[in-house]
């Protein structure tokens, strides 16, 4: 739990108050876990954050501290990152596919994966509106790529790519519920984020998870 604390809430105040200093904004990137899931729609930023555990409390305070010292700042929320690099759903389920021959996946959580990449991009994408005017609408945004789906859909389509790219043979998937799959940390029901507001804001066009998916694969595979 500190080390939760230390590195999500602390990390992130010093970096605000190093930023305050220089005179520089910072664009701080958080989770969709400080929402708890009991939500029927999609979250916007002005929905209360009620987080189901450390984690999410411990993102949620980060928040807070780089809103309470900075006036110029970004904090991006985003949810079920993937990517070629470090360590995701993806590249879990790869791993646990050559080794396994049938896997069981969660299918009554939703949310939208999104690529690293297409976080990185948006983030530059900010930073050059910044760059170029210096009325830039500074706050908290939701960004993720478009469709929900859930683990389960999630896997599916994992394992789609993979038999197209023909990296091996793929899994059998059996789809189950949260609580046929129990976690030490609870996880939100529905993790969908409602991004119109960064679209209004910075005219950024968000693509499907799909596409960024078959990317991430492809780098994968020649990586």
């Amino acid at each position: 739990i500190d080390l939760a604390f230390a590195v999500n809430r602390d990390g992130p105040a010093h970096l605000a108050s190093a930023c305050l200093d220089a005179g520089i904004p910072l664009f701080h990137i958080s989770t969709d876990y400080i929402f708890d899931g009991s939500h029927k729609d999609a979250y916007t930023e002005n929905d209360p954050a009620t987080p189901l555990g450390v984690y999410g409390q411990s993102k949620y305070e980060g928040e807070q501290a780089v809103r309470n010292t900075l006036e110029q700042y970004i904090v991006l929320r985003t949810s079920w990152v993937f990517g070629s690099h470090g360590h995701n759903f993806v590249k879990t389920l790869l791993r646990l596919g050559r080794e396994l021959d049938e896997l069981r996946v969660v299918n009554d959580q939703k949310g939208c994966p999104t690529a690293a990449a297409d976080i990185a991009e948006a983030l530059l994408d900010i930073a050059t509106q910044l760059e170029e005017q210096n009325n830039l609408a500074w706050g908290t945004y939701h960004f993720c790529n478009t469709e929900v789906t859930t683990w389960y859909g999630f896997a599916q389509a994992i394992f789609v790519e993979v038999e197209r790219l023909n990296l091996f043979e793929p899994p059998l998937l059996i789809p189950i519920t949260t609580a046929e799959y129990p976690t030490p940390a609870k996880r939100p029901e529905n993790s969908v984020l409602d991004c119109s507001k960064i679209e209004r804001a910075f005219n950024i066009t968000r693509r499907p998870w799909q596409a960024a998916l078959g990317e991430a694969l492809s780098e994968i595979r020649h990586g």
